[in-house]
């Protein structure tokens, strides 16, 4: 049941956006949300800025994304990064969680499954005032079991200037911190064990501009000596790691499916990618496992031959067990339908089929 709660009420805002003739459902831009709400640290971190009910478990959402970011920025074509949406997505499940179904603050919210789709990524092209989307946003329960566990999904529309321009939907279950502990080390012990050995497989970091980043540390994608693909992120990044975390977050496995993306539907005409537009990232689907440790590297095993045409499936695979997949599709700029094959030769030749040791849910 949805508690009666209303953080930011009686704040005015001259440049809110009305979306009805109803005034609760003016939304404000003039600040953030309190950054504890989203579950990060830095205030800068925080892109949602209002929330108001428009239904039964129905919600509008305003976020404002950032005309520049250190991680999230453009691309050379000038549209807004997608994994602003995600992480979108991702605070808005958070925000409605605590401020409007009063799950405490002291759950650990567990994600099993994740997926966007950008409809019209001409509408996500950064101008000169900071973009504002808006989330239609729907909260459902799936079968809680109050206080100690709240499960659930939120699915959102995504709108830009009032065009609608995306989907997608996030589900976790939120647990009480003992539920949490039992869960967390359900098989973390072979992972634990298995990054000593790991971590001294010798491995070499891509360059920045060939995961599309601009900074090397910002790049989490290695390459083994024998060809495999693996991600390793830096602990102490201020975004991929905005506070201390016991696995590596949601957010941190999709940027390592991105940049892995990035490699192998985006090389330049010199290394074999025809001259023309380069394709950009429309859609991720995330199916999460089990937990990914911090101190072992996570390997990426593409599936060849998978799907449709610039569509990308990547299990995401450590201490032999299977903790995440992803379906990934890149389109040319225009179209959503102009799809892209991945680069063959990248692709890792041999893959398994692994049967996952823990659940997430």
């Amino acid at each position: 049941m949805r508690a009666s709660h209303d953080p930011l009420a009686g704040e005015t805002d001259a440049s809110a956006v009305t979306l009805s003739d109803d005034p609760g459902q003016r939304l404000s831009y003039q600040q953030t949300v309190p950054r504890h709400l989203v579950h990060r640290a830095a205030v800068s971190e925080v892109f949602l800025t209002d929330a108001r009910p428009s239904g039964d478990d129905r919600f509008l959402v305003a976020a404002q994304w950032p005309r520049d970011h250190a991680l999230y920025y453009p691309d050379g074509e000038g549209h807004a990064d997608p994994l602003l949406f995600a992480e979108t997505i991702r605070q808005a499940m958070v925000y409605l969680t605590h401020a409007y179904y009063g799950v405490p603050f002291t759950h650990c919210f567990v994600g099993s499954d994740f997926d966007f789709e950008i409809t019209d990524p001409e509408l996500l092209r950064v101008g000169a005032t900071p973009l504002q989307p808006v989330l239609h946003a729907r909260w459902t329960d799936l079968g809680s079991q109050p206080p100690r566990r709240t499960s659930l999904r939120v699915d959102v529309e995504l709108s830009i200037g009032g065009r609608p321009c995306g989907r997608g939907s996030i589900s976790v279950i939120a647990l009480d911190p003992k539920r949490y502990r039992v869960l967390r080390h359900r098989g973390a012990g072979a992972a634990v064990e298995a990054g000593a050995e790991d971590g001294a497989r010798p491995a070499s970091r891509l360059p920045a501009a060939r995961v599309g980043r601009l900074r090397g540390r910002d790049c989490v994608l290695e390459r083994t000596e024998s060809g495999a693909w693996q991600m390793r992120a830096a602990l102490d990044h201020a975004v991929l790691f905005d506070h201390p975390t016991d696995h590596i977050p949601l957010m941190v496995l999709l940027e390592g499916f991105r940049q892995l993306g990035h490699v192998l539907m985006r090389e330049p005409a010199s290394v074999g990618r025809p001259e023309g537009p380069l394709p950009v990232l429309t859609g991720v689907q995330v199916s999460c496992v089990a937990f990914a440790e911090l101190y072992a590297p996570v390997e990426f095993q593409v599936q060849d031959g998978f799907g449709r045409p610039g569509e990308l499936r990547v299990d995401a695979v450590q201490a032999g067990r299977r903790v995440a997949t992803a379906t990934m599709t890149w389109a040319l700029p225009g179209t959503a339908d102009q799809r892209v094959e991945p680069r063959v030769d990248d692709l890792v030749a041999e893959q398994r089929v692994l049967v996952p040791e823990a659940v997430v849910v």
